[in-house]
């Protein structure tokens, strides 16, 4: 079931995955080890479509992020194939803000 988030960005973000997004962001700005984006049920097609509107949605993610902390737990990883709770993405996004803050985004 595909929906699309009600804010700004949110038809893009839909296509991401939230909690996709979280993943590969965390990834990128703060443990290369991080690699539950890549593995594990998606298409090297789907990562390469998710990564190339990630990298073409820059303005929004410290936005995105920031929402992710409000969406609801049950619905953040369901379907996810990241095999990380919704407890894990969140952690990882107060991560993302507080590497976000400290680089003036």
């Amino acid at each position: 079931m595909n929906h699309n988030f009600n804010f700004k960005g949110g038809e893009k973000l839909s296509k991401i995955s939230a909690s996709w997004l979280v993943s590969y962001l965390y990834y990128l700005h703060i443990d290369k080890n991080h690699l539950n984006w890549e593995k594990d049920g998606y298409t090297k097609n789907s990562v390469n479509s998710r990564k190339s509107l990630t990298n073409n949605t820059k303005e929004f993610h410290l936005f995105w992020v920031n929402e992710v902390l409000n969406m609801n737990d049950n619905k953040l990883t369901n379907g996810s194939k990241l095999k990380l709770t919704s407890i894990d993405v969140k952690n990882m996004a107060r991560d993302l803000l507080s590497f976000y803050s400290k680089t003036n985004l």
